[in-house]
């Protein structure tokens, strides 16, 4: 008897556990069903990947993609609403793992630490981490992520502490952290909460460079005082798959995205897409790119 009453605790403690998982794997799509909407968080400083402005719904390339996703959603819950909710990076993957967002979308890159918070969508954008230069800046800085420094004046005053800025909680930050840990070095990280207080800093001098993905400062350098004294560095010293992020255990969800996704890759929409956000010269290698790494329908 009592191996009967353990056997039978096991039986149901086992069921109990496949209906969790079972209801996890269910979790989005029912979640969306019921509420008729899906919530799509963005991260506001990330343009042209994802950005707003007072009074409209948020816009950029990520946010474009994520709409694709939503309207595969719509073909399943007719009349879906598509409710945008800014968030941070640093508090945006706990807002998915949450219930609270159902896509994270922006600039955002796929690795291992963050897949143990979050899943991630097949890749939709590949760049990498290079620095955002004044043209005046130091050659010890120009011959680091310029692959040709042009002959030009600069400064040569080289201060007791070299800064190098960064925006808080990103890979980049972690990935220059770790370097710098392992060499004796003058040169000093600091942190920015936005894009835009490192491209202040820069152009007042109070930092040697800028460092984020190359795709970002692109579009940040054209926002500066004077963009014609900035310049962009072409050597990338890191690899960032952007991908968007998903609730985890869901792979029928995930399943949705990427079809949703390789859809649109494979449509005549996507190169002009690529071309608007990211201009005509570099669309047609991105397209490439991006096709190389698509999910197979």
């Amino acid at each position: 008897m009592p191996m009967t009453k353990c056997m039978r605790r096991f039986l149901v403690a086992h069921l109990a556990l496949c209906l969790t998982a079972f209801a996890a794997a269910a979790a989005t799509l029912d979640t969306i069903t019921e509420r008729s909407s899906v919530r799509i968080g963005y991260i506001a400083d990330e343009a042209p990947f994802s950005s707003s402005k007072a009074g409209a719904n948020p816009t950029g390339y990520a946010i474009d993609l994520c709409g694709k996703i939503a309207d595969e959603i719509e073909h399943q819950v007719p009349q879906l609403k598509r409710e945008y909710i800014e968030t941070t990076l640093a508090s945006g993957f706990d807002a998915v793992k949450n219930g609270e967002v159902d896509l994270l979308c922006g600039a955002i890159t796929v690795n291992l630490k963050r897949r143990e918070i979050v899943d991630f969508s097949q890749p939709i954008f590949l760049t990498g981490a290079t620095a955002l230069l004044r043209k005046d800046s130091p050659n010890y800085l120009q011959t680091l992520f310029l692959e040709k420094p042009a002959v030009r004046a600069v400064s040569e005053h080289v201060a007791s502490t070299r800064i190098i800025g960064v925006r808080a909680n990103t890979t980049t930050g972690v990935t220059l952290r770790e370097a710098l840990a392992t060499q004796v070095s003058k040169t000093k990280l600091a942190d920015f909460q936005t894009h835009e207080e490192g491209l202040a800093a820069l152009e007042d001098r109070k930092i040697d460079a800028y460092i984020a993905d190359q795709a970002l400062l692109a579009s940040l350098a054209s926002r500066a005082r004077d963009p014609s004294s900035l310049e962009i560095g072409d050597r990338l010293f890191t690899h960032e798959p952007y991908a968007i992020g998903l609730r985890r255990d869901d792979a029928d969800f995930r399943l949705l995205a990427d079809r949703a996704l390789t859809a649109f890759y494979l449509s005549d929409d996507f190169l002009p897409l690529l071309e608007g956000y990211f201009g005509a010269e570099a669309a047609p290698m991105l397209h490439t790119q991006i096709i190389m790494e698509h999910v197979p329908d």
